[in-house]
């Protein structure tokens, strides 16, 4: 166990608490093992009816996994410790997705990545009032994982494809209008609403009580504001016809300001990465949750080895000179061949086989 995370029995609650402010509540692999083990233990606990995950700290619910231990094991040529952790990750997405009791996240900050893992596959996901969401994996070289190829493609239009090529923040509004989050609450009832969820009164009928209108409607949010824009401008079956139609827009559209600085972010991205979130979107929504773990462990496999994570790593979180070189630089230097090989079957003697979500 650790005391990056911490777990304790009130009344009929199970309770966790992201206890690694300091980090952000980045999630580490001793996390993932202890939480999985804590899952398991309370699933067959009679007198547990639901599990509730919150964080210390105020800042961040949790800002994503602990990439920097990722990319320092990976610099040094350990890859299959490195992939351990996602080997292990992965399954406990997929318990909370199947969890048998309301697993509740009470969100109040920054959530993104691996955070994203282990509160969006819960059956109740609260807002409060300093709720951030982002999918920004492909600023660092790496792609949106944790089972972000089910959950963006099912977000209504092209709101996932925007999502995943973009990394752009979503507030409570736009994340209620995604499906992100299922409840609006403010952060000055968390305490209470805590409180009531140790008790035996249904989570749907206590967070109902507690929460406030989802608002007037999807327009809300500043994402959802250009819902019409980007349904159509993000509706391309390649990064580059993606671009493309962004480029068109910034020349004279209506959405003209918006369609440049769009298209002015995306080309600050990894092209790899770029191509890899596409891919997922577009595949995912035929896909079952199963599939999507495992073809993310199949994509993770190969990224681990490449040179866009420690790039992008390097120059976001290690030299912070925000200035990575991807390679290769240039969208046109990749091939759909390179693109396949991201998604292809896992050998058991080289890449240790397929996931196992057991």
């Amino acid at each position: 166990m650790t005391d990056d995370i911490l777990f304790e029995r009130q009344g009929a609650a199970g309770i966790i608490t992201l206890n690694r402010p300091q980090a952000l509540n980045a999630v580490s692999h001793d996390m993932v093992l202890a939480m999985r083990e804590q899952l398991d233990a309370w699933a067959d606990d009679p007198a547990i009816t639901r599990v509730v995950i919150r964080a210390n700290g105020g800042k961040a619910f949790s800002a994503g996994g602990d990439i920097r231990a990722l990319y320092d094991l990976g610099e040094t040529g350990h890859y299959d410790k490195a992939l351990q952790f996602w080997r292990d990750e992965y399954p406990l997405n997929a318990v909370i997705k199947n969890y048998r009791k309301p697993y509740v996240a009470l969100i109040d900050g920054i959530v993104m990545g691996g955070g994203v893992g282990i509160s969006v596959h819960g059956s109740h996901r609260v807002a409060g009032d300093k709720f951030s969401f982002a999918m920004p994996e492909v600023s660092i070289g790496f792609f949106p994982d944790v089972g972000a190829t089910w959950f963006l493609p099912r977000m209504p239009g092209e709101i996932g494809t925007f999502c995943a090529l973009t990394g752009q923040r979503f507030g409570a509004a736009d994340s209620l209008a995604a499906g992100i989050a299922t409840h609006r609450i403010p952060s000055a009832r968390f305490a209470d609403l805590l409180d009531g969820l140790t008790g035996t009164v249904s989570v749907d009928a206590l967070l109902a009580a507690f929460a406030e209108p989802a608002g007037g409607g999807e327009g809300d949010g500043p994402v959802f504001a250009q819902r019409g824009a980007i349904d159509w401008l993000f509706a391309g079956d390649s990064v580059e016809a993606i671009l493309d139609a962004l480029d068109r827009e910034a020349a004279g559209g209506d959405n003209a300001d918006w369609a440049a600085s769009t298209a002015a972010l995306m080309r600050t991205k990894s092209p790899l990465s770029l191509k890899l979130a596409l891919a997922q979107v577009r595949r995912g929504g035929t896909f079952d949750f199963a599939t999507c773990m495992r073809t993310e462990m199949r994509i993770v496999s190969r990224v681990i080895r490449g040179h866009d994570f420690y790039e992008g790593v390097r120059a976001v979180i290690v030299d912070k000179d925000n200035a990575p070189r991807w390679q290769p630089a240039q969208l046109a230097l990749i091939g759909d061949s390179e693109v396949e090989r991201h998604f292809a079957p896992l050998d058991e003697a080289r890449d240790g086989g397929e996931l196992d979500l057991s």
